[in-house]
């Protein structure tokens, strides 16, 4: 069977008729004839989207806010409570709330994750060993690329045992490497040691890069400097890069110009960075959030994620691409349209997939949100949405809302 989408709205605003064929778009033309191979879905009043890609997420720490609060609120304090409770995580309680987290995002229109796994002492490769179970067990439903995140030492030795567990959690078989220098002692060991271990495996290096307000902080420019010195073509992608945005402008420019040049894609985590960052500053605290204008006037992929789904890094997570889209517009300045393209093309260009567009020939990767417009569909403001993943229909959701005691209230 052929799938037919009629009358849908596209991201250019075009009326049309879509047909999918397995995993690609077939045809699409104003109206297409319904042929006796199609199964017909009638999305009048939709905005047919590039289904959204989630890609910085930690379904390891998922929905685990309740157990351990966030005492200072900032991101010490996140790192404090989570390995509080990280002993206590099984591998059956990391599978189950991994996978209950990703059909959250799949429901939301989410078809491809990138999570981080915890690597270190206090976890051992325990979480690796989970999200990869995840990963095969979602495969053909949900894209799960699983991170290797080599923890920062908190205590002499923790160096040295974190390397031959990033070595071992390749061995296992991650897609992806990754680190958090930026919160080592000192911080060319810890890129060095992510740099090295993704050279050897040939495997891409995802790090989280400078989430600190810190003006001094330079680790992208770093980053992208290394990236052109060494050629590294496997990709690279840096997530947060908090301090670029409170760098003097041409400070930030000059590094966006370096990490266009390297060719490195920006992720912007603006839920998790707005709760975490600033709350030293008692008056007009600075945003969580990247250069965002800087670098993509220089040319850079820049991408948006919802980062932390209700763990102490961030309560309010909510597995919705429409919550890091609009914060992309509220707090990023970007246009419902270019927000759209955060949290779907570029998060996509960022984990090395194709990017689904309403064209023959493209992969069939879509989000169908009923909303009168496209400011309210990047809002959330659909309460119907169906998402669509290899040509097929994989989640839908219906909400049905009453106002009893308003007489002519419109009922959705």
């Amino acid at each position: 069977m052929t799938l037919l989408l009629q009358s849908v709205t596209d991201l250019d605003g075009r009326l049309v008729d879509v047909r999918l064929d397995g995993a690609l778009v077939a045809e699409v033309a104003p109206v297409l004839p319904v042929t006796p191979a199609d199964d017909v879905l009638d999305l009048a009043g939709c905005w047919l989207l590039p289904a959204p890609a989630e890609p910085h997420a930690h379904l390891d720490k998922a929905l685990t806010s309740h157990r351990a609060p966030n005492r200072t609120g900032d991101l010490a304090g996140a790192i404090e409570a989570i390995r509080t409770i990280a002993a206590d995580f099984t591998h059956e309680d990391l599978v189950e709330r991994a996978t209950r987290a990703a059909y959250e995002y799949l429901a939301a229109g989410t078809t491809a994750i990138r999570t981080h796994a915890d690597v270190g002492t206090h976890a051992g490769t325990r979480h690796v060993r989970a999200l990869l179970q995840v990963r095969e067990a979602l495969a053909g439903l949900i894209d799960v690329q699983v991170v290797a995140l080599a923890s920062a030492p908190w205590s002499p030795g923790e160096a040295e045992a974190g390397a031959v567990l990033l070595r071992a959690a390749i061995e296992l078989g991650v897609d992806v490497v990754g680190g958090a220098p930026h919160m080592w002692p000192d911080r060319a060991a810890g890129l060095e040691l992510s740099w090295t271990a993704a050279v050897r495996a040939g495997l891409p290096l995802d790090l989280h890069t400078d989430e600190t307000l810190d003006p001094t902080a330079q680790g992208l420019l770093q980053l992208a400097l290394r990236v052109q010195a060494t050629g590294f073509d496997a990709g690279v992608t840096a997530s947060h890069c908090v301090s670029l945005g409170v760098h003097e402008l041409q400070v930030a420019r000059g590094t966006a110009a370096e990490v266009a040049r390297a060719g490195i894609g920006v992720v912007a985590l603006p839920q998790t960075n707005l709760y975490l960052q600033g709350r030293d500053v008692p008056v007009a605290p600075p945003r969580g959030l990247t250069a965002v204008s800087a670098l993509r006037a220089a040319g850079a992929t820049v991408a948006a994620g919802g980062d932390n789904l209700r763990d102490p890094f961030n309560p309010m997570g909510r597995a919705d691409p429409c919550e890091a889209a609009s914060l992309m517009v509220t707090s990023g300045h970007l246009s419902s349209r270019d927000a759209w393209l955060a949290v779907s093309a570029a998060a996509r260009r960022c984990m090395g997939l194709p990017v689904p567009r309403v064209v023959a020939g493209s992969v069939a990767e879509f989000v169908a949100l009923r909303a009168e417009s496209l400011d309210a569909a990047v809002a959330g403001a659909a309460t119907e949405r169906t998402v669509v993943s290899r040509g097929r229909l994989v989640a839908s959701t219906r909400v049905v809302r009453e106002l009893p005691g308003v007489a002519g209230a419109p009922r959705a």
